[in-house]
């Protein structure tokens, strides 16, 4: 019996899910996913491994379709709500599945195509009649989920992790984060990657919490809940934050002392996904009462550094290894590095099995003795872990320096007229590269010049950007990160 099924019988009538306005216990969330593994198996005895997609909205029958869909013996593949079709056919192409379920306001978009390719599309509603079906013993060595990478630089790769990894990745994060039958979390994340799925949902209904979810975004619907008060947990991306932050300062002294008391009464609140700038966690503290707990994951490793529950929460950093977790830095030719920065590389029971039927990119990802090569730049001061940012992205090789983009982000916030910022580094055939500064802007206007000069004031002068760009908005992805290379060539 898999861990989350033995989980939920033993948790029975306490509730598991809250959406849709309706209530929905551990008892009946099992009964319904062996109800959506019964119809995925038909006649078969087991689905061996066969990837097997879904496109549901969050709430009950996203879980009971992942759940279904491992109790079925299958990988769950889930897809991207506002994926286009062309992305979702890469996804079912890449996997080769032959299965889908999906919810009805979805099929316009996926039956003509489904049906041309020979897959199979099973409506989530209908899955209900599935006659009592006898499920396959499933070991934990089995392949679980395939989530994809952001594609930043290339096509997308499919991350293979399986039930051990996915469980070691839960039990790691209840240890360090004090998961307890008492949570109470809210989900607001997309749920095609880790951070929804692992963070938020699976850890939480491993120890018999309750996930709220939320369908949409909406910062007044998000208070609201706040104001309920039964959430005492909350897990976002310092996007979220940020638009927080900005419904809470159009608020009334009165409105946000009101919300202040709710949120300060939160047990844990966690920021992670992209960089948290300092000053965002320094406002949400001012505003909230609560110090974010700022860590460090990836499609590939799940979680792997974090700032402690208990003790110091050091803006900036990352923290520290989590239970079941190495981690160690090296250098250019993978020599170990202690004081100075290094390549964050991982090796644990968390981290992933392959990259989906690559094998060549599965090898050139890991060392010859089992570390995976994450490709985040770090140092290590006090026993907490700093990102300095990737080594394709947001470390800028200039003029034999190496660069930080997110440590001249931090400084360029902190001018009054700068709302949001990103450093990119642009190809130089003088300097190798230069840096280049795109800027959001606040009410009111400011020139390049006025901000080079405030730049120089606070950094040596190879650090400052030597061109600016001002843009309305960043453009970033799904979980809130700044799409870099977008930025780069705007300024060709």
């Amino acid at each position: 019996m898999l861990y989350f099924q033995r989980n939920a019988q033993k948790f029975g009538e306490s509730q598991a899910i809250l959406s849709d306005s309706q209530t929905y216990t551990y008892t009946s969330l099992i009964d319904r996913s062996e109800k959506v593994a019964g119809t995925l198996l038909g006649k078969q005895t087991d689905l061996h491994q066969s990837p097997v997609a879904y496109m549901v909205e969050p709430g009950f029958c996203y879980v009971s379709s992942q759940w279904g869909i491992w109790l079925a013996g299958g990988i769950a593949v889930p897809v991207a709500l506002a994926h286009p079709l062309e992305s979702i056919k890469y996804i079912l192409q890449d996997t080769g599945a032959k299965k889908f379920i999906c919810s009805k306001s979805y099929l316009p978009l996926l039956s003509e195509y489904c049906q041309e390719a020979g897959i199979s599309l099973y409506l989530w509603d209908d899955m209900v009649d599935s006659p009592s079906h006898l499920l396959p013993d499933v070991s934990l060595d089995r392949g679980a989920m395939i989530l994809y990478t952001s594609g930043t630089t290339s096509l997308p790769k499919g991350v293979l992790s399986t039930h051990l990894g996915i469980e070691s990745q839960i039990k790691s994060l209840v240890e360090a984060w004090r998961y307890s039958a008492n949570d109470h979390t809210l989900c607001v994340l997309p749920l095609h990657h880790i951070h929804g799925i692992i963070n938020v949902i699976s850890a939480t209904l491993y120890v018999g919490g309750k996930v709220e979810f939320l369908a949409q975004f909406s910062a007044e619907e998000i208070f609201a809940r706040f104001k309920q008060g039964a959430l005492n947990v909350f897990m976002a991306v310092p996007t979220i934050y940020f638009k927080l932050i900005a419904y809470l300062e159009s608020l009334t002294d009165k409105e946000r002392e009101e919300l202040k008391v709710c949120m300060k009464a939160f047990r844990l609140m966690i920021s992670g996904s992209a960089a948290l700038p300092v000053s965002v966690m320094e406002k949400w503290e001012a505003l909230s009462g609560q110090r974010l707990l700022e860590r460090y994951g990836m499609t590939e490793i799940g979680m792997a550094i974090s700032n402690p529950y208990e003790g110091e929460r050091k803006a900036g950093h990352v923290g520290m290894p989590l239970p079941g977790v190495q981690v160690r830095l090296v250098d250019e030719e993978n020599q170990l590095v202690f004081d100075q920065p290094g390549e964050i590389q991982i090796k644990g029971p968390t981290v992933f099995k392959e990259y989906w039927g690559k094998e060549n990119a599965t090898r050139e990802a890991f060392t010859t003795d089992g570390w995976f090569k994450t490709g985040d730049v770090a140092e290590l001061a006090n026993g907490y872990y700093r990102i300095l940012g990737r080594n394709s992205t947001d470390i800028i090789k200039s003029g034999g320096y190496k660069l930080s983009a997110l440590e001249i982000e931090e400084v360029l916030r902190t001018h009054n007229s700068v709302e949001d910022c990103s450093v990119v580094g642009l190809a130089d055939e003088e300097w190798g590269e230069i840096v280049a500064a795109v800027v959001v802007l606040k009410e009111g206007q400011v020139s390049s010049d006025e901000l080079n000069t405030f730049m120089r004031s606070k950094m040596p002068a190879y650090r400052v950007p030597r061109k600016y760009l001002f843009l309305s908005e960043l453009p970033r992805n799904a979980m809130g990160k700044v799409t870099k290379n977008d930025l780069k060539v705007l300024f060709t």
